[in-house]
């Protein structure tokens, strides 16, 4: 299907009928007379740059003859003022850049249509991510656009060694993807590897970003609750990762970036730890370790030793329940493990202006009827709030949630074989992390499996900058 002189009419309406125009009320199809020839645009409304688009055609709507373009690149390379354009023969090809958001003029005597670069998507500000927020430093974030997001790592890497590769998936979104390394630094290995399997994605649609693409990637191991790859919606983390060798993967339509490869051990840095000088980013690391051992196990191991108070040390007897209660404590845990994901759903989909009603709701219903009703014990609405808390001082949802599914399966556990349970969980636990398997890299416990001192120490405490620490 060629766009000549005797099949330019056949062309044109083979291209409306797959574009839509008619059936859908957002693609516009414009009749263009230029130099005498009959020509055909194509673009998606809400997508175009009025201004531009409005500029060019009255530049080709003024010409008198096209002796200087005998064909469609010299046409492109003469009239057309778009920053990116180019000319297109592969018509499928073609119809998916239009609901890409480019423009596609066809024009009668050429063969194939020319692309233009035109088009301006809907876009939010670039405000700091609710999720990640620093009290000093870059209080900008990713959006849903990877055209921006892009131009936001320029910014702050301005280097040739910066690389940002476009690949595509999903056989219906045809959805926009940017590998995105630092040329010299990331492992060529890695990259290729990432490549391939990108390119390997064979599903329909991307409909749900980020998450789409990981699931395509790593299909396997769905039993397992710890986050195979790190996110984050800060250009500041990106650079940082990209500078020290990491890969990035941009999806369109989603503020949210993959960070490979993962390790467990790189759920313990924050943004903030880098905004400090060393010695309190070296502080908030440890704290943020430790608290993430104690929302694992504060709660369970608690449990065991109020289950059976005859073997409770004397030192330890403020430990104990003074109340009386009915409902089994095993019960109550979980209750209450149930009830603050509850509140959080609850939280997520509640209005701003109702916020402080829901509040004081909650907190009338959960702490004073709970315990006057004996539904629940102090003892227990003490330590799920801790952990609750606790929770937050993780960035990564995946890891928090991960955490509090180990310790409700610790629990269990205790309530069914005592000490021994506990030790059996806590083993199934380490098998858990040892057996994950990250989308790429060396492997989930690197750089403790396999031991590397220096990378293991890098992880372990803030270091001043340096030329090669970002």
């Amino acid at each position: 299907m060629g766009a000549t002189q005797q099949d330019f009419r056949t062309l044109v309406g083979q291209l409306d009928e797959l574009l839509g125009v008619g059936r859908n009320f957002d693609i516009v199809g414009r009749k263009l007379t230029i130099a005498g020839r009959s020509a055909r645009l194509w673009v998606v409304n809400g997508y175009a740059q009025d201004a531009l688009l409005e500029r060019m055609i009255s530049g080709w709507l003024a010409l008198t003859d096209l002796q200087d373009a005998p064909d469609a690149e010299s046409f492109v390379q003469r009239h057309v003022s778009a920053c990116d354009a180019s000319v297109q023969r592969d018509w499928d090809k073609a119809v998916t850049a239009v609901f890409s958001g480019k423009t596609l003029l066809v024009l009668e005597g050429y063969d194939g249509g020319m692309l233009l670069e035109a088009k301006q998507f809907p876009l939010r500000g670039v405000a700091e991510p609710d999720s990640s927020k620093v009290l000093r430093g870059a209080h900008d974030g990713f959006v849903e656009n990877i055209m921006k997001n892009a131009a936001l790592l320029r910014r702050r890497i301005r280097s040739p060694q910066l690389t940002l590769e476009r690949l595509t998936a999903g056989e219906r979104s045809q959805a926009d993807i940017a590998l995105c390394y630092m040329e010299g630094e990331a492992d060529p290995k890695l990259v290729e590897e990432i490549r391939r399997k990108v390119q390997a994605i064979d599903v329909r649609s991307v409909s749900m970003g980020q998450e789409s693409i990981f699931e395509a990637l790593h299909p396997g191991q769905w039993y397992n609750p710890f986050p195979k790859v790190r996110y984050t919606e800060r250009p500041d983390v990106a650079t940082a990762c990209i500078m020290e060798g990491d890969v990035l993967l941009m999806v369109d339509n989603s503020p949210a970036v993959m960070i490979l490869p993962t390790t467990i051990f790189s759920f313990t840095e924050s943004v903030n730890d880098y905004y400090f000088p060393p010695v309190i980013g070296t502080y908030l690391q440890i704290v943020r370790t430790v608290v993430l051992l104690m929302t694992l196990f504060i709660t369970p191991l608690w449990y065991l030793l109020v289950k059976d108070p005859e073997r409770l040390h004397e030192s330890f007897r403020f430990l104990l329940i003074q109340d009386e209660y009915f409902v089994p404590l095993i019960v109550q845990l979980l209750l209450v493990e149930l009830i603050v994901d509850l509140l959080k759903l609850a939280a997520l989909n509640t209005p701003n202006a109702l916020s402080s009603s829901f509040s004081m709701l909650g907190a009338l219903i959960l702490g004073d009827f709970a315990v006057q009703s004996r539904w629940l014990v102090p003892e227990v609405l003490v330590y799920m709030a801790f952990v609750a808390i606790a929770n937050y001082a993780q960035y990564s949802y995946e890891l928090a949630y991960a955490t509090k599914l180990c310790r409700m399966g610790l629990l269990i556990c205790i309530w069914l074989g005592d000490i021994w349970g506990f030790a059996l969980g806590v083993v199934g636990v380490l098998v858990l992390v040892a057996t994950t398997k990250p989308l790429v890299g060396k492997g989930y416990l690197y750089p403790l499996i396999p031991f590397n001192a220096k990378d293991l120490g890098a992880l372990l405490h803030r270091r001043p900058i340096s030329r090669h620490n970002t």
